[in-house]
């Protein structure tokens, strides 16, 4: 069974409070066990765009979503020519200091896990070890025939040699890792099958509309469960796939502590909301606990 797709999220109501102090935020990563649930906004200091902010990609873009992907060649072609002009700036993006962070407070024994939504694989260039990748990642390819699994660099190669004569340039990349792309250079772009089964090849991700493996999910729940609190970085929790662990979190009692630029989907279940961009408020915590 695949969902519809929830690619936006209107706030109603009042806000609720939000601060720029983190004394909370310390006190509560302080005495450990924490879980963090992290999200876009966490790596767009990285260079990569979220999806809901002031400048998020949706504002620009409708992302590929599963359904499109399995029924149609076009959808196929469209999304792996403009993936294939985004890879280069996704695979050179580098941890940022909010990433370091997060890595420094998990190898320093206040954090219980990373559950991640992002795709880029940042916390684990940063140092951060066993991450949860909720949503999967772009390193990974996978056939949707034989499930046979391949890196996302050996795919590269062929790409390149099937499409010799591709050109494309990109000023912009997408959180899922596609760039824009004139119709007439999507047009022209060579696909590559398989090279076990000549199956149809599929980023190693979650698309929009296709639900998270159900064995990560309980990975997830389990986290939550053994942990003191939850801890969101960077995420508007406006898609159930994390929102739910904020749901879970609050319901047994855990606090919820979230830092984002501008308003979440969770707020209501947060002890403290703190705005305030994440490298910077990330850094101080570290600094603070140090």
């Amino acid at each position: 069974m695949r969902t519809k797709p929830t690619l936006t999220w209107t706030p109603t109501g009042e806000p609720a409070p939000r601060t720029t102090d983190l004394t909370e935020v310390v006190r509560v990563v302080g005495d450990g066990g924490v879980v963090v649930l992290s999200g876009a906004g966490l790596s767009t200091e990285s260079g990569i765009p979220d999806y809901r902010g002031a400048e998020g990609s949706l504002r620009r873009h409708t992302p590929m979503t599963y359904q499109e992907f399995v029924a149609s060649e076009d959808g196929r072609r469209r999304y792996w020519a403009r993936s294939h002009a985004g890879w280069r700036t996704i695979a050179a993006a580098r941890p940022n200091a909010g990433h370091h962070a997060v890595a420094d407070l998990l190898g320093r024994g206040y954090l219980a896990g990373i559950i991640t939504q992002n795709v880029d694989g940042l916390h684990q260039a940063a140092g951060a070890r066993d991450v949860v990748e909720l949503h999967g990642s772009l390193g990974r390819v996978v056939c949707l025939g034989c499930r046979r699994t391949s890196s996302r660099e050996a795919l590269d190669r062929r790409l390149v040699e099937a499409n010799p004569s591709f050109r494309a340039d990109v000023t912009r990349v997408n959180p899922d890792g596609d760039a824009d792309l004139p119709d007439d250079v999507v047009r022209g772009f060579r696909l590559v099958p398989c090279v076990a089964c000549e199956g149809v090849l599929k980023p190693d991700v979650v698309f929009f509309g296709e639900n998270v493996p159900r064995a990560r999910v309980d990975e997830c729940y389990r986290l939550v469960d053994e942990a003191n609190a939850l801890l969101v970085l960077g995420s508007s929790l406006t898609v159930m796939s994390g929102l739910r662990f904020v749901r879970h979190a609050a319901k047994a009692g855990k606090p919820v502590l979230i830092v984002n630029r501008g308003r979440t989907r969770g707020d209501e279940h947060a002890a403290v909301r703190v705005d305030l961009p994440l490298g910077q408020a990330l850094t101080t915590l570290a600094e603070r606990l140090a």
